[in-house]
């Protein structure tokens, strides 16, 4: 690394690990810090406000009729997003 660097995560299992713990000190040492968002914060999860999105606004009810159905109507709208889809996170 040549500078400073923040990285911002959830709290998903693999990186409250022991594993992961571990390394945190050698990280800072290469100045590379680990921030962990608030426990329950889905509004600063940029994924999160990405699923809700699709779930809630750009998925059709029929997707939900079958596996098959979500899979293709799920690529479909991930295949449209930033066309047909966007999000403005500001």
């Amino acid at each position: 690394m040549t500078k400073k660097t923040i990285l911002v995560l959830d709290n998903a299992p693999i990186h409250r690990s022991k594993k992961f713990k571990a390394k945190i000190e050698e990280w800072n040492a290469l100045d590379l810090y680990i921030y962990f968002i608030p426990p329950y914060s889905p509004e600063l999860n940029i994924i999160e406000i990405l699923w809700k999105h699709i779930k809630y606004f750009w998925l059709e009810f029929k997707a939900y009729e079958s596996y098959n159905s979500l899979k293709k109507c799920l690529l479909e709208t991930l295949g449209a997003f930033c066309l047909e889809h966007t999000i403005n996170f500001a």
